[in-house]
């Protein structure tokens, strides 16, 4: 059945379905070999089926493994990504040497089984080296990118026996497509291993599920730090630079989504003022490179897209990004300032009122920003998700809301009152509705009903009827 279903993949568009979806918007990428030079095009996802069958098998074709907003496979740019990676350069490692790409695969398959590594869904020979691919039951939104990033460089690290390329780990990384030539090998790229499931088709995984394996702390006990950390002090950006785990994620999800926030601030404004473009662009890039998302190597590219982004028009100067890149290098090589006591990343680490001042961010505006808001509005949300916390778990405790719990009361009142105007006595109507005989006596008092008599009491129970004493005149 696998070696079956890998014939069937042999088609590039459809080894590209296993994780793109034709009926997604968007923008998928190519990259061609065209004489010494590689093009790049984009073309959106409906086109995909076309625009593969169109491919030259003779030329050098590389495909983008993630979806973008934009045409243009920038990682600001992304939209979505449906799988996890890893560019196994095999002929590199000795232990590779004149082996088939059928015993590549073999191999790639006995070390994750060795290492604990989920059996990749697919393997592509790529005509020297083997590409895994880890294909995800559901894709990942923009949101999610320092989340995969994490889990993808821990994943190309324990790979690194393999040959896996450290440069290729990437959202905007492209993969030798299906069917096309290998020119440096003179083979054709394709599927030589699909994992199947119980229904024949490729293994798919959860994210959490590779998470949880694949990191060396499970990403349940890294929020449950970050919340007792956050109980005892105002969430900081955490010192990131080189790192094979989760230790900096708080402070690559902080940074992507000051990102997101400035650019969310734009679309409130409906643009940016051409004054205020160049701070635009050098914060986005500070924390778009704080977010490990990019790096220096792809930093202007990225500064491109974003400034396209910006305004399309615009030509920003390269130049005014030249110390930004310097302390990009410094953060890559781990480097660290002190300051104020505290070892930080050589890129800007700035407080939110320091960028509510700078943006001029009015309170409205920060209402809809995620990080970007002052400390009497985080304190404000704060206390709104501990008391919807609260009120899941008196939920998931039995309790019920204030509004239930009203109705609930409202309707024993009236049960009460008219049980109490048919004669029933207090203790009779407390056994009958299971509540106390104060409650029942306070219910009764609200609507005015007298008590009846001790006889009219006992017949109307059922009980013997209360007499006078022997001796005391009735």
């Amino acid at each position: 059945m696998a070696a079956q279903l890998a014939l069937a993949l042999e088609d590039p568009a459809d080894e590209a379905a296993a994780y793109h979806d034709p009926k997604r918007p968007g923008f998928f990428s190519l990259l061609v070999q065209v004489g010494a030079d590689k093009r790049q095009s984009s073309h959106l996802l409906s086109d995909m089926p076309r625009v593969l069958g169109m491919l030259d098998p003779s030329r050098d074709t590389w495909l983008s493994q993630a979806e973008f907003i934009r045409p243009n496979r920038r990682v600001v740019n992304l939209a979505r990504i449906g799988l996890l990676f890893a560019d196994l350069d095999t002929y590199h490692e000795e232990w590779a040497a004149g082996r088939t790409p059928d015993q590549l695969a073999a191999a790639v398959l006995y070390h994750c089984a060795q290492e604990g590594i989920p059996t990749p869904s697919i393997l592509v020979y790529s005509g020297r080296g083997i590409q895994a691919k880890w294909l995800l039951d559901s894709t990942l939104p923009r949101q999610a990118l320092p989340r995969w990033n994490a889990v993808q460089r821990y994943l190309v690290d324990r790979l690194a026996p393999l040959g896996a390329d450290p440069q290729a780990k990437d959202a905007s990384r492209v993969l030798r497509a299906v069917a096309t030539v290998n020119t440096k090998s003179g083979e054709v790229c394709r599927v030589v291993h699909v994992e199947t499931d119980q229904d024949g088709q490729p293994v798919r995984y959860s994210f959490e599920y590779l998470a949880e394996i694949l990191l060396p702390v499970a990403r349940w006990t890294i929020e449950q730090q970050r919340r007792e950390r956050a109980d005892r002090r105002q969430l900081k950006l955490l010192p990131g630079g080189k790192s094979d785990n989760l230790r900096g994620f708080s402070g690559r999800q902080l940074a992507w989504d000051r990102l997101e926030d400035l650019r969310k601030l734009a679309a409130l404004r409906g643009g940016v003022r051409e004054g205020e473009r160049m701070m635009h662009l050098f914060w986005r890039l500070n924390f778009l490179l704080l977010s490990g998302a990019t790096n220096s190597r792809e930093m202007f590219k990225e500064a491109a897209a974003l400034a396209a982004e910006l305004d399309p028009r615009w030509t920003h100067r390269s130049a005014e990004l030249r110390t930004l890149y310097r302390k990009a290098k410094a953060f890559e090589a781990g480097e660290r300032v002190e300051f104020g006591g505290r070892e930080l990343p050589p890129l800007y680490t700035p407080k939110n009122d320091t960028l509510i001042s700078l943006f001029r961010i009015t309170d409205e505006e920060q209402r809809h920003l995620r990080t970007l808001i002052s400390t009497d509005l985080a304190k404000e949300r704060r206390r709104e998700r501990d008391r919807k916390r609260d009120e899941a778990r008196r939920r998931a405790a039995g309790a019920v809301d204030r509004e239930t719990y009203l109705e609930a009361a409202e309707a024993k009142r009236v049960q009460v009152q008219a049980l109490r105007a048919q004669g029933l006595s207090v203790r009779a109507i407390a056994q009958r509705l299971g509540i106390s005989k104060s409650l029942v006596a306070l219910y009764a008092k609200e609507a005015g009903v007298q008590s009846p008599s001790p006889i009219t009491n006992g017949e109307a129970t059922g009980q013997r009827p209360i007499l006078p004493k022997a001796g005391v005149a009735p």
